[in-house]
């Protein structure tokens, strides 16, 4: 399946959750926000929120500091 992960065209498994794609990016959940198709996506429905084909998947990082 064809997606755009952070701006790049992607080739992911099929019927992947938020959950399993980060998983398959070896990405922890606890230290990331998803955006699907210009949509954050709680935490707590990451393993609900089903990928489909041409999905905009934006995956960003906390940082901290001062």
């Amino acid at each position: 399946m064809r997606i755009t992960l952070n701006g790049e065209a992607a080739d992911v498994p099929p019927a992947l959750t938020v959950q399993t794609l980060l998983q398959h990016l070896r990405i922890d959940p606890r230290v990331v926000a998803v955006e699907r198709n210009r949509v954050v996506v709680k935490r707590a429905e990451y393993g609900e929120t089903t990928l489909a084909e041409g999905d905009e998947i934006e995956i960003v990082a906390f940082v901290g500091g001062g």
